[in-house]
């Protein structure tokens, strides 16, 4: 087992990445308009389903991302799965585009967060937890509300955006 000051070079981190790279994953927006904010969001393919009961689920977020203290101080956000034929939604909540929701269609969840059109479903989330993980935080979210649909989610595998 590696330490914890263990350093990861570059080349391995590549070709870790590589590895990790054949677990596909969904696709996902996660947005929170909490505490009265300006609505942000980013796209991330690092959700989970963690408990039943709770039902609570969990994503993750890089140490060094720009919108980190809004995710780490919402009291809630909604993760927004995407549809096989969103990829411009995928790319645009990747982006560093100042007023993310300027021409984006969605509608405010019962708590107020974003819920973005068209997606393939949707939870809205109460933050439940933190957690440190390397360089990533951990959020555990206890879901609230729910919603899908019958469309084909948008799916990343071996470094390539795809649909079922």
């Amino acid at each position: 087992m590696a330490s914890m000051d263990s350093v990861i070079t570059e080349h391995e981190s590549k070709k870790l990445r590589h590895t990790l790279g054949r677990f596909a994953t969904g696709v996902a927006v996660v947005t929170t308009s909490s505490g009265g904010n300006q609505p942000s969001g980013l796209t991330i393919n690092s959700f989970s389903s963690v408990s039943l009961d709770p039902p609570l689920i969990l994503w993750s977020l890089s140490l060094n991302s720009a919108r980190r203290d809004i995710f780490e101080s919402a009291e809630y956000f909604a993760i927004n799965i995407l549809a096989g034929d969103q990829l411009d939604l995928c790319q645009h909540f990747s982006s560093t585009i100042p007023d993310l929701f300027s021409d984006i269609a969605w509608q405010p969840s019962p708590n107020g967060q974003p819920i973005l059109d068209g997606v393939a479903a949707s939870l809205e989330c109460r933050t439940w937890n933190l957690v440190e993980g390397g360089d990533h935080i951990i959020i555990l979210g206890e879901v609230l509300a729910h919603h899908h649909n019958d469309k084909a989610p948008l799916i990343f595998a071996k470094g390539q955006l795809t649909s079922l």
